[in-house]
């Protein structure tokens, strides 16, 4: 066998294959730094990083984040990164911190206090429930103590501010702990910004609330940025293939036998907005049977007891009507505009950005948004320091920014305009009462909306719906998320049968489901977070809806209903 070199064309020839194939091996390596965005190149040279969590879109990131760290550069010479961690919305947000916040109070509790995790002090740390420590030798000691050593160690998880939300899952998180109002002498958080602007927590600026809806917290844990409220979305093109002559503006319309198949809906256990619009539906039936229940000199709360059952069952019409659950809030908008449904509810930032979205060039979009009248409390979307901020002090400043004259104008002007949005229009409503002036009327996306006034319309009563608001989530789920196939079914031999009253009546039967009842037993086992338990009553529950809508099937389509 000859062992003589290869000929100098054939070496050639490896060498260009083995060059080949090192190039590839760069590339692969290579790639991802080679074709990694702009900005996240420039990241890598900055002075300060900012770590934001937030359920906000892509546009309002960009904007906000844009404006603020030009501020920044231009006052400071600094150049500031935002890093912004996007979990998912407001549910998953609060599972986010729950569990990165046990994580680093184990780590602490174990590793400088030399103390036992225990399942006591596990539940017991971030419960505003807990009691504050007693003598030593009682059996809660350890979990008492633990609690008082979470309010007053700076534990973090590596994030600075929390952006976006509810205002009722930042109560939640304010009272485990989460939120902090910062220390005014440092000048950080809220107390800080308080101190040095007093003008803007008055109520010709910042009110404390309005419409029964908090705006901001007693405490300086956190404060309201922009206004929120919830209507429909809705697709003029599938309406009118439908041959639905009126566009919905009123819940009720949800839930009309012509949108069955058609409406678009999100999982209320897992989308905190969603959760909202349903609490909001209850609500405004309560406020009628109140009205009503008044008119005839009955007491208030027999109102509220009669409230809370229309509510439930004009749920269960609107439920009915779905083509789905969706897991997120901000697909709704997104298949009602692809014509997959006609109508849905949403909160008015993903109604009216998707309305801007599909705009045609004429200014016309086929896709509405409308504000229920008297159906909607206006709420906030706020911003809060979280718990041991790595950097607090630009933090504060993001804060102030967002809450200064300056940052409102960001969310309702136009793109292009003074103090505006570069690219997007962003469409929503600022916080501030003191924005809502001729000047800047000359420059918002929707001059006509006067949310303030709006606010008198609908008065919210937390004393209502806010001790079975977590029950109420858990009854949609058991009776019309985990049962909606048998609901369907239901609803369709009904309208199919003409909605005959025996047929409805076992479709809408909610015995054991009054408000006393849930508040009384159903809302202490969900408080108690005991799984077992709330386990056992879901499986309970499902399977009464289910056979309730089985009778109220065979009830429409003539048959015993069971019997």
């Amino acid at each position: 066998m000859s062992t003589s070199p290869p000929p100098a064309a054939t070496r050639a020839s490896h060498g260009r294959a083995m060059a080949g194939v090192l190039l590839a091996l760069l590339l692969i390596l290579g790639g991802p730094f080679l074709l990694r965005p702009r900005e996240a190149g420039e990241a890598l040279r900055y002075d300060r990083r900012l770590v934001i969590l937030s359920p906000h879109n892509e546009r309002v990131r960009r904007e906000i984040g844009r404006a603020f760290v030009e501020d920044w550069k231009a006052r400071t010479g600094e150049t500031v990164y935002l890093d912004w961690r996007i979990p998912g919305g407001s549910t998953e947000i609060a599972l986010f911190l729950k569990s990165e916040f046990a994580g680093a109070f184990q780590y602490f509790w174990e590793t400088t206090r030399h103390q036992p995790w225990t399942a006591a002090v596990a539940s017991a740390f971030a419960d505003p429930g807990t009691p504050p420590p007693e003598p030593a030798g009682s059996p809660d000691d350890l979990a008492r103590a633990a609690r008082r050593a979470f309010l007053a160690t700076p534990v973090g998880v590596g994030v600075d501010l929390l952006f976006g939300g509810g205002a009722y899952d930042f109560h939640q998180l304010a009272e485990a702990g989460y939120l902090v109002a910062g220390d005014a002498a440092a000048g950080t958080g809220l107390a800080a910004i308080r101190t040095a602007y007093p003008d803007w927590f008055g109520p010709e600026a910042l009110p404390a609330a309005a419409g029964g809806e908090p705006f901001r917290d007693p405490a300086d844990r956190w404060c309201g940025v922009v206004l929120a409220t919830f209507g429909i979305v809705y697709n003029r093109d599938v309406l009118r293939r439908l041959g639905i002559a009126s566009e919905p503006g009123q819940w009720s319309d949800l839930g009309q036998p012509g949108l069955s198949g058609q409406v678009a809906l999100s999982d209320p256990t897992k989308s905190g907005s969603v959760a909202k619009a349903f609490e909001l539906i209850v609500q405004q039936r309560m406020q009628q049977a109140v009205a009503a229940a008044a008119a005839r000199g009955r007491p208030e709360a027999d109102g509220i007891r009669e409230g809370w059952l229309a509510g439930l069952r004009l749920i269960q019409r609107i439920s009915a009507n779905a083509r789905y659950f969706t897991d997120s809030a901000a697909k709704i908008p997104l298949e009602i505009a692809r014509g997959d449904a006609a109508a849905g509810m949403a909160i008015d930032a993903y109604g009216r950005a998707t309305q801007e979205f599909v705009r045609r060039p004429d200014g016309s979009s086929r896709v509405g948004f409308a504000t229920p009248l008297g159906g909607t409390s206006v709420s906030v979307d706020p911003i809060a320091l979280l718990r041991g901020a790595p950097d607090p002090r630009l933090a504060t400043a993001f804060m102030r920014f967002v809450l200064s004259p300056r940052g409102q104008k960001l969310w309702a002007f136009r793109p292009g305009t003074p103090e505006g949005p570069v690219a997007s229009a962003l469409r929503r409503l600022p916080v501030r009462r003191d924005f809502y002036t001729a000047e800047n009327r000359r420059y918002r996306s929707d001059p006509d909306e006067q949310p303030y006034r709006q606010a008198e319309h609908f008065v919210y009563h937390a004393g209502w719906t806010g001790p079975v608001f977590g029950a109420l989530r858990f009854l949609i789920r058991v009776m019309c998320v985990d049962t909606h196939d048998e609901q369907r079914s239901a609803w369709r031999a009904l309208i199919a049968g003409g909605l005959p009253a025996p047929a409805l009546a076992a479709f809408h039967d909610l015995d054991g489901l009054d408000y006393d009842a849930v508040r009384d037993r159903i809302a202490p086992v969900l408080r108690a977070q005991d799984k077992v338990a709330e386990v056992r009553l879901a499986r309970e529950l499902t399977l009464a809806f289910r056979e309730r809508y089985r009778r109220a099937r065979q009830l429409a389509q003539g048959g015993e209903g069971g019997r």
